[in-house]
């Protein structure tokens, strides 16, 4: 019998199955929100339900060649985090004092909303080029956690 993992590597695994699901043709993202050691919500980056997939459409980023972390708008999907959230927000589920375990750090625009609904902690297996993300994080006072010695045994 093998050794028993760790919350956090428990968690970060599943986040990494998540990502599994995605459309997204430039980063497969999978993220779990965790409250008092219970997943309440996961998400993971793709179009809007109903909607073509950028695998099925093209990826209009890379057509433009528009860097990793700008021009979010350009984008047809939705980020895992905020599919997330609004996962948990159409089942009534509250998240507020929760973490967040993600295959990556949040965008700006994640993190804003992460901010809002209360999100305490995030936990993340890879970085994000977005400095203002991290700048507004730290402002607000939500702890934002590298699993870097955890990941390699993921």
């Amino acid at each position: 019998m093998g050794s028993r993992p760790g919350w956090n590597e428990y968690f970060s695994c599943i986040a990494r199955q998540v990502a599994t699901r995605s459309t997204c043709l430039r980063r497969q993202v999978g993220c779990v929100i965790v409250l008092e050691k219970r997943i309440v919500a996961t998400g993971y980056n793709g179009a809007p339900s109903g909607m073509l997939h950028c695998e099925d459409t093209g990826c209009l980023r890379d057509q433009r060649n528009v860097p990793p972390g700008e021009r979010h708008e350009l984008c047809r999907g939705l980020h895992a985090e905020q599919n997330a959230l609004i996962q948990a927000a159409m089942h009534g589920t509250a998240v507020r004092g929760g973490a967040l375990y993600s295959t990556h750090h949040p965008c700006i625009l994640c993190s804003k909303m992460l901010i809002n609904a209360g999100i305490a902690r995030i936990y993340y297996l890879n970085g994000y080029p977005d400095r203002m993300a991290r700048r507004f994080l730290e402002e607000a006072g939500v702890e934002s956690i590298l699993l870097e010695a955890e990941a390699e045994g993921l």
